[in-house]
């Protein structure tokens, strides 16, 4: 079998208000789970509690992944420093530097 090559180059990542989104999710799933915590007994009846305990998890994961996505743009920012650019998030930052970047 021959080793697959891309035939073209990759695109640069996207790059945005990560930490904002990421809060922005985290808020959304807790706000769903104290939503749905009224109904916990209609859930229970139908066999569909699955429905809160998903969205309790998408809540307590949003806080590893805001604490992971800070720390990443922490190294991003540390990078560009180092390096004398314009500052996190820009070209100077690049892919290189997000590698390995949540474990400042």
């Amino acid at each position: 079998m021959a080793k697959w090559t891309a035939k073209h180059e990759a695109p640069e990542p996207l790059e945005g208000p990560v930490v904002a989104t990421v809060t922005g999710g985290t808020i959304l799933w807790f706000a769903l789970f104290l939503v749905q915590l009224p109904f916990y007994g209609w859930f229970a009846d139908r066999g569909q509690l699955w429905w809160v305990w998903t969205c309790a998890a998408g809540g307590f994961l949003g806080l590893i992944g805001i604490w992971y996505v800070r720390g990443r743009e922490a190294a991003l920012k540390r990078h560009a420093e180092a390096a004398g650019g314009p500052g996190a998030g820009g070209p100077a930052a690049g892919a290189g530097g997000a590698a390995g970047a949540g474990h400042a």
